[in-house]
Parts: structure tokens; sequence; C-alpha cells
């Protein structure tokens, strides 16, 4: 088995739009791009692109029109327009993801609360739209993991809603920890706070290029003119799929303090940190008192990130953490039409041969409510139609 990467060469650093025309210029199409965009409720933009060149690179620049439209949103806004939107659930998780990171980032530097967050430069439209389009077009390209070099931060200052900062901006500074870095090469902001959301939310690991068959090459052309092409550039190729044993990191706390009522909130943003699974299971400490011993496994890359939101989001004094193994088959999804609408099925594999294969839940709970069917027979109606697709291929 294969599967799709994108390697992000970050050589003039990234921002959003560079990211987008990179995607385009590897081959997204636009009016796919544009229709996915549709289907958030968000006017008052216009998508552009164009071919540019870039110290004699040809790039696409990709732009957000949007007037003279400069809205202050809070994270409570942006997520409902994301929710509120008809994209599939990786994009809309996708977006989260991103738009929470970033929060929590500005929450940090300017010492308030995430939801009293308000972005600047950052709540626009054409930010929404960079975030969102980035995941899109991730989505229709097939990318199932991102990976990027280390990151040129620039230098100097740049003018923000908060007066005259250093570069990187703070917010950029914040998400950019435990990325590798380097300063220089010229005095400009190559890394904006919208890119480095993106770029450390979804970048998988950070150094050389993974060995791939590369298939396309895209260059994103930034807005600067610069002695080097300012420009991202992006590699798509296949490589084999990782091997079915995984090195991961476990981290666990005992819990007998805290207000059951909270785990729900905590595993929530466990999983926006990174977490690869999180789990939980009834135990007795000492004086047979009843606690929660909280799981919670990730890659060693977000380690740290996920230790912060356990010590902040708990009552925890300390948290234990040891080298574990995974086996994981090979997985990937299939949609499949049923009389109660669309539902994806989520198909693990060894070998190439098919192992297992389970409906996903949210889709057949959701059309379960839409017609007032039993869920159970929406999720048998699903679990037949792709056995039934599944013959039809092999047949």
């Amino acid at each position: 088995m294969t599967k799709t990467i994108a390697y992000l060469d970050c050589f003039s650093g990234i921002s959003g739009n560079m990211l987008l025309g990179a995607l385009i210029d590897a081959g997204l199409s636009i009016d796919d791009l544009r229709a996915d965009l549709a289907r958030l409720p968000l006017k008052g933009y216009e998508l552009k692109a164009e071919r540019v060149t870039k110290r004699g690179i040809a790039a696409t620049h990709v732009e957000v029109a949007t007037g003279h439209e400069h809205a202050h949103r809070g994270i409570k806004d942006i997520l409902q327009i994301i929710e509120q939107s008809t994209l599939p659930k990786e994009v809309t998780d996708c977006s989260r993801r991103i738009f929470t990171r970033l929060a929590e980032a500005e929450a940090r530097v300017h010492g308030q609360p995430v939801d009293e967050v308000h972005f600047h430069e950052v709540g626009a439209v054409d930010a929404i739209v960079d975030v969102v389009g980035a995941c899109c077009g991730l989505h229709r390209l097939g990318i199932a993991e991102v990976h990027a070099s280390p990151v040129p931060l620039g230098g100097g200052w740049v003018e923000t809603a908060h007066g005259r900062l250093p570069i990187p901006a703070p917010a950029t500074a914040e998400l950019l920890k435990n990325v590798p870095a380097y300063g220089g090469p010229v005095d400009a902001e190559l890394v904006t706070p919208t890119g480095a959301a993106i770029l450390t939310t979804l970048a998988r690991s950070y150094g050389p290029m993974p060995g791939i068959t590369v298939r396309a090459v895209g260059w994103g052309a930034g807005t600067k003119d610069l002695p080097h092409p300012n420009a991202l550039r992006v590699f798509i190729g296949e490589m084999a799929a990782a091997p079915m044993e995984q090195r991961l990191v476990a981290l666990e706390t005992n819990l007998d303090d805290m207000n059951p009522e909270f785990f729900d909130y905590l595993m929530d943003r466990l999983f926006a940190a990174g977490a690869l699974d999180v789990f939980y299971t009834s135990i007795l400490m000492k004086k047979s008192r009843p606690a929660t011993l909280i799981t919670v496994l990730t890659d060693a890359a977000k380690t740290n990130a996920l230790r912060d939101v356990i010590f902040r989001e708990t009552t925890t004094l300390g948290i234990r953490s040891y080298e574990v193994t995974r086996l994981c088959l090979d997985r990937e999804w299939h949609e499949v039409e049923t009389e109660f609408g669309p539902v994806r099925v989520k198909v693990g594999r060894a070998g190439g041969d098919i192992v297992t294969a389970a409906p996903e839940y949210e889709d057949c709970r959701r059309l379960a409510r839409e017609s007032g069917t039993p869920v159970k027979a929406v999720y048998q109606a699903a679990l037949s139609a792709f056995e039934r697709s599944t013959r039809k291929a092999e047949g």
C-alpha cells in the first residue's frame, strides 16, 4: 500500500495564501476550491489566482479580495461559521484544529482566556478562506500526511493592530515552539500567524523531504519581492505506507478529585492538540478511592503540547510517560450510497486485503435523525452497501 504526502519546502516561509497558491500550482482545480468554499456561510469575497514570476520562477499567487472587510471575530464566531458549512467532516475537523490552535496561541500571548480572544489580522474573511481552503485543497488532492522543512523566520519589524512588533510576531513565535526554525535570511515577515497555525497543526515532521515518488510540484507566490524567490514549494508524491509497527508515547495520570463533567472538554482539547487516542479507565487508588486513569497516545513531537493541556485542564500534579508500540492496519475511507443518504465507511487493510470495515457512526446518527429510522438500520444499510460495492469491484 502507498499513501500520498505533501512536503512543504518553506525556504521562504509560509502564509495561508502561499499554501493555496502552491496547491493550485500542483494541480488543485481552483473551480473545485471555489465550489468547496461556497459551502461556507461566508460572503463578501472573491478568490483570485494568477501566474506570476518570482526571481525567474513561475508561481501561482492567490488573493482573497474582500474590499474593506476588517471584521474582528472571536474563536466562537469562526468555529460557528465552519460548523454551519456543508463541507466533509475531515475538512471541518482540520479547520477547527487550526483555528483552535491559533486562538490558544493568541490567548497565551495576550494573557486572556481563549474565548475572549478576538482576532484582528487573522479574523477577517481572507484568513478563514486561507485556512478552510488549505484543508479543502489537501482533502481534494488526497493528502494523507504533511511534512515540512525547517522554517526561516525573517527579521525586522511588523505593523499590527497592537502596534509595531518584532518579527516573528508574538503569536507566530508561540506557534513555532518545538519546530526547527532559524532567523533571516532577510528582514521581512516570512511566516504569518495563519501560516504558522496551518503548518504546526498539520505537519507530522520537520526535516529533509522523505523518500517519495514525486508526481507534482507546486510554487505558491508570496506578496513580497525579495532577493530570493518569495514562494512556498510543495512536493506531492507517493510513499510506501508506514510500517504497521509505530513507536508512540503514552501519557498517564490518575485523578480522584476532578469534576467528571470536565472530562468531555478535556478529551476535546487533547485531540485538538494532536493526540492520536484518548481513553479513560475506572480504577481504585490508595484507601480504595475510586478514580479515573487518563491515557493519551501521541507521537513524540506532540508530547510537550499534550502535557501542557493535561496540566492546564485537570487537577493532576504529575504525569507518567513511557514509550509504547502500536500495530495498525492501513486505513482508508470509502463513501457508499444508502436509501437514507451517503455514509462513509472506515476500512482496515493488511497486505492489501480488507480485514475490517465499519460505517462512520456520526454519519449514521445524522441520517437516522433526519429520517426517523433506528440508527442500527442505517448502520446495517451502509455495511450492506459497502459489501455489495466490494463484491462488484472484485467481480
